[in-house]
């Protein structure tokens, strides 16, 4: 199987092999029209199969290993990005970023989670997995940005937070804790954009804002599948049915009035055109943004706490409470 395609995608592994046995041989007109035929077949097979895609197989799309990471958005959303360091406490955590940029000329924070590509630079970044001096630079960034009057941009992409005994004597649940009490509170606007896992409390660490973006193959749950299964049914082989039962899905989460948008991605995930993953992203985040600034602070916090107050209602008692 190609490693550019996932285990559900066979049928178009199996077509690109096919491509490329084709670019191998000489070039010919007839070959030359066999290939485009055979790539016009992969992609409407791509298509077929994402227009269905079970839970699993959107949290498999939403760690794929090549799937836009928050600096490749930077370049092409946020020009002038200066990186912020360090929480002045410990240490400053890697797989969490932050900084200054500007967004359509008008200066921004950004917060976000951080994998890495290579060998070396997952374990640089942690494999995305925060430590508490990660939420704590995120907030002394954020509580700047308040300061400077600059609107958050907070973007999530993260199994969990790290689980290690490191994190435990460091205080990872107080860190967390805090961001989620100062956020609720901070006067500028926030918006959140949820581009990959957004899993548990390391997610939902930098993820308290006025409206959350959604891409959408993208996940957003109290806890991945894997520990889930492990949790209910004692067997992480049943992953499957946690995917199922835990409804992390973009539309799952727009009917619960968890995430405000679901954003779309280019066909086949987001990871086969960055740039146009990039443009779909600030087609919906620039106007929500603007919104945003142009409603008073003490509206905002109001809207913001009754958001976080409707979350975990069941959907009568939402619908009932909207009306």
């Amino acid at each position: 199987m190609s490693v550019d395609t996932l285990e559900f995608e066979e049928p178009v592994a199996v077509l690109l092999e096919e491509i490329e046995a084709l670019r191998a041989q000489p070039a010919t007109p007839d070959r030359t029209a066999e290939i485009d035929r055979l790539q016009g077949r992969a992609r409407q097979v791509r298509r077929d199969l994402f227009a269905r895609l079970t839970p699993w197989q959107r949290v498999l799309v939403a760690r794929h290993p090549h799937r836009p990471y928050l600096l490749d958005y930077v370049v092409r959303l946020w020009p002038g990005f200066t990186e912020i360091h360090g929480d002045r406490r410990f240490a400053d955590d890697q797989a969490i970023i932050t900084g200054f940029a500007r967004y359509h000329d008008r200066p921004v924070l950004i917060v976000g989670h951080q994998k890495g590509r290579d060998t070396k630079q997952k374990i640089i970044r942690n494999f995305g997995y925060a430590r508490p001096e990660g939420y704590r630079k995120a907030l002394r960034a954020m509580q700047m940005a308040e300061k400077f009057r600059r609107p958050i941009i907070c973007v999530v992409d993260t199994p969990a937070a790290y689980p290690g005994m490191e994190s435990e004597e460091r205080g990872i649940a107080e860190a967390i804790a805090v961001n989620l009490r100062e956020m609720a509170m901070l006067e500028v606007p926030v918006v959140v954009l949820i581009t990959g896992e957004g899993g548990s409390g390391g997610a939902l660490g930098i993820a308290v804002g006025d409206t959350v973006l959604m891409q959408e193959h993208a996940v957003y749950s109290v806890i991945p599948p894997e520990g889930c299964a492990a949790i209910l049914w004692r067997d992480s082989g049943k992953k499957v049915e946690a995917a199922n039962a835990l409804k992390l899905t973009a539309p799952d989460l727009l009917q619960r009035q968890i995430v405000e948008w679901i954003i779309p991605e280019p066909a086949g995930g987001a990871h086969q055109d960055y740039d146009l993953a990039a443009r779909n992203i600030d087609e919906a985040l620039w106007p929500v943004l603007q919104g945003l600034i142009a409603q008073p602070a003490a509206e905002r916090l109001e809207r913001r706490y009754q958001k976080f107050r409707r979350i975990g209602r069941l959907g009568a008692e939402i619908s009932g409470s909207a009306s």
